[in-house]
């Protein structure tokens, strides 16, 4: 039996409990890196991944040295500079949608919405917003579908573009 015990802090805040697998597909889609901080029961506070010896296995290290570049920079930290320096000159909606670092989500913002419209709360938590997807299930089914109604509306919210994240804070695909 798998325990739920890991979280973690993402694009959304704290995130969790997840199991180990879990993490593990987190730190192969690139959800959590070696600077992402994690806790668990027995943990006295939050730590970056590298430091935590159960994790800092499930890091892999590139298979490939980066570009070297004059001066002793890679091209990674050059990007990370400009873009910290674009963020300081645009506004947040703006760095949100033209984020070089933003990671794709394997979810549909197109199949979420339907199935929201559809079944109430399935969409939400096909994106993986499982609390909301199983509150608006609950709702509809206790008021014998007047309900439907948060879920009809929530539907056309997502699939209008008013969603562009997944519950991992991975970008939708259209």
């Amino acid at each position: 039996m798998e325990t739920y015990e890991w979280y973690y802090v993402g694009q959304f805040g704290q995130l969790g409990p997840l199991s180990l697998e879990q993490v593990q597909d987190l730190v192969d889609g690139g959800v959590i890196t070696a600077e992402t901080y994690v806790w668990r029961p027995g943990m006295s506070d939050w730590t970056e991944a590298r430091r935590v010896p159960d994790l800092a296995r499930l890091l892999r290290a590139p298979s490939t040295p980066p570009p070297f570049e004059p001066g002793g920079r890679t091209s990674k930290r050059r990007e990370r500079r400009e873009h910290r320096e674009s963020r300081r000159a645009l506004s947040s909606r703006e760095v949100e949608l033209e984020s070089p670092y933003e990671i794709a989500s394997p979810r549909s913002r197109l199949t979420g919405g339907i199935l929201q419209l559809l079944l109430p709360g399935v969409g939400r938590m096909y994106l993986g917003y499982a609390a909301i997807g199983v509150l608006q299930l609950f709702a509809a089914a206790c008021t014998c579908g007047v309900m439907w109604l948060w879920s009809l509306i929530d539907g056309i919210v997502i699939l209008a573009g008013g969603v562009r994240h997944d519950g991992y804070g991975r970008a939708l695909s259209d």
